[in-house]
């Protein structure tokens, strides 16, 4: 089979929704719970097979912070690996052999994608996003909006436990 056949039987079994956009590039939409959907390339290149997926845009703080845990979740990850591009927008990466990909292994590649696009969206934008998230939920509350897409980070808006001092302290 083909890898483009491959490609399109991969798709088409897992019922993902999907444009073909040119021989051998795929448009696939991964959907997800945290993040709603993860568009995802998928490129049978000259001499490689290549994934690309948004994960989310650049972060608005703690760069720093953010690029650690996405370091430290590469580690951890099959075949894909977290990137920024040139503006800080962050995405999973993946190249691998033409040879290398059968449905079952395309079928691991995307639901990794999913996995960590999905599971580590609200993780990054608590870490990077945490003054705007905390600004949207009092804005909300200031107007009686809904706060139900937002409850994932209720944690943030928790006042910050003062520090009681023990008893070697004076």
């Amino acid at each position: 089979m083909s890898l483009d056949a491959t490609i399109k039987s991969t798709l088409d079994d897992s019922e993902l929704k999907y444009d073909r956009r040119g021989e051998g590039k795929y448009f696939v939409t991964l959907p997800g719970t945290k993040k709603l959907q993860t568009n995802c390339w998928l490129v049978d290149g000259d001499h490689a097979f290549s994934v690309e997926a948004f994960v989310c845009r650049r972060p608005d703080e703690e760069h720093e912070a953010v690029y650690r845990f996405l370091l430290q979740r590469n580690a951890r990850l099959y075949g894909v690996h977290y990137t920024v591009d040139g503006m800080g927008d962050i995405y999973l990466v993946g190249r691998f052999g033409k040879e290398t990909v059968t449905e079952a292994e395309l079928d691991k590649i995307l639901g990794q994608v999913l996995e960590a696009a999905d599971g580590d969206f609200n993780t990054i934008l608590e870490i990077g996003f945490a003054t705007s998230i905390k600004r949207e939920w009092d804005w909300r509350v200031s107007r009686g909006e809904s706060l139900a897409n937002l409850q994932a980070f209720k944690h943030l808006m928790e006042p910050a436990t003062p520090h009681e001092p023990g008893l070697t302290e004076s």
